[in-house]
């Protein structure tokens, strides 16, 4: 018997959630939160130091750095080192302030779109420009087109390149292969890798993903990788993260960086509840990753069956769908407007992220099955 109810809905109206703060009859399957409470353990844990009822400044303790380094070496095969590791409030803020540090304005930063909106406003806050190396689309998945991105890294103007592992919104796993090309690039012309890989506990069960720092030693001395429980644990509104940075120069740097923006200090639930989900939460991990797997296979069978202008990219992590609108006549942006104007279903339009995503929206299913059942009614309502 499941140990865990996903089914259950949660109200979160009112609760000044921005993801639903919107219209009384509105739908948001939007932004990537989940419409499920966090582990049991983890809320336990954050009641009780609730409980102690005394809010003063905290400190990382060794539990924390125990807590990554455990994580890390069952879940995904891979040892940091304590001295690698530094706690940041979350991974947008360590990739702003890695941008800021470790680039002068007027520098170029390689992204690969469609990805992330939010990597453009890291770039361009920081007087950077953004440099694309936009994925290809075959009609059934994204791959790079390695031969722009080298001639896109040699550019002397290129100083990072920020990776997304695994890729939101497509939810593809580069393999070793791709990862290594990758490292291999940068090292030659002198791009620091930055990856983000937040969503990497979200894979599909019997799926994993590979830490780009892993790869070699080459991948190892060259990058930055953004950590954090938020995504697979539905805590993004507490600010816990971290930065993995195994390269002792870089590593000055960054800390420098988070420190001169004080986003490294945390608040008294942050290092709590990241102790408690990668101490306690393993269970409760694999219980949520079956549900998002089934819901995926509910969502893609009803827009196969019922909705033939829409095609499901094939995804093995991530709770988001990318959904190609073939068939369509206008743009995403629009498209999404016309939906939510006439459904009330808020999804996310595939123009903010840049590449072919004018082609696409994003639709979140980490809710319960009644929910994305709802919602999928509410899609096929508009497209009719």
């Amino acid at each position: 018997m499941e140990q865990y109810c996903f089914d259950k809905v949660v109200n979160r109206r009112n609760t000044n959630s921005m993801k639903w703060n919107v219209g009384e009859k509105e739908l948001p399957m939007w932004v990537a939160d989940m419409d499920f409470e966090t582990a049991p353990e983890v809320k336990e844990a954050i009641q009780n130091r609730a409980m102690h009822g005394c809010f003063g400044y905290a400190e990382v303790p060794e539990s924390w750095y125990q807590a990554y380094i455990g994580w890390w070496e069952r879940r995904h095969h891979f040892t940091l080192e304590k001295d690698w590791l530094l706690f940041c409030t979350g991974v947008v803020p360590a990739i702003s302030s890695i941008v800021r540090k470790l680039t002068t304005p007027g520098e170029k930063v390689l992204l690969q779109p469609p990805v992330y909106n939010i990597f453009y406003n890291s770039i361009r806050n920081n007087g950077c420009t953004p440099m694309e190396n936009a994925l290809v689309f075959d009609g059934k998945g994204y791959h790079i087109d390695f031969e722009d991105l080298e001639e896109k890294l040699a550019d002397p103007q290129t100083s990072l390149m920020l990776l997304c592992n695994p890729q939101n919104p497509s939810g593809k796993i580069w393999d070793e292969e791709t990862l290594a090309r990758i490292g291999n690039l940068c090292a030659k012309y002198h791009v620091t890798v930055v990856s983000d890989e937040i969503h990497c506990d979200l894979t599909d069960p019997g799926k994993e993903y590979l830490p780009f720092a892993s790869v070699n030693q080459e991948c190892r001395d060259n990058s930055i990788t953004c950590i954090s429980p938020t995504k697979a644990f539905n805590l993004a509104g507490l600010q816990t993260a971290a930065i993995s940075v195994p390269n002792p120069v870089l590593r000055h740097k960054v800390w420098r960086a988070i420190n001169t923006d004080e986003v490294a200090e945390p608040n008294v639930f942050a290092v709590e509840a990241a102790v408690a989900a990668f101490t306690r939460g393993e269970a409760w991990l694999d219980a949520l990753r079956r549900y998002i797997y089934e819901n995926k296979q509910c969502a893609i069978r009803f827009i196969e069956n019922r909705l033939p202008q829409i095609e499901v990219v094939p995804s093995e992590a991530t709770y988001l769908l990318w959904l190609h609108c073939k068939d369509q006549k206008v743009n995403s942006a629009i498209l999404a407007e016309q939906i939510r104007n006439k459904t009330g279903l808020y999804l996310s339009d595939g123009v903010q992220y840049g590449g072919d995503g004018i082609h696409f929206l994003r639709m979140n299913i980490a809710c319960s099955r009644s929910q994305l059942q709802e919602g999928l009614a509410r899609l096929e309502s508009a497209l009719q």
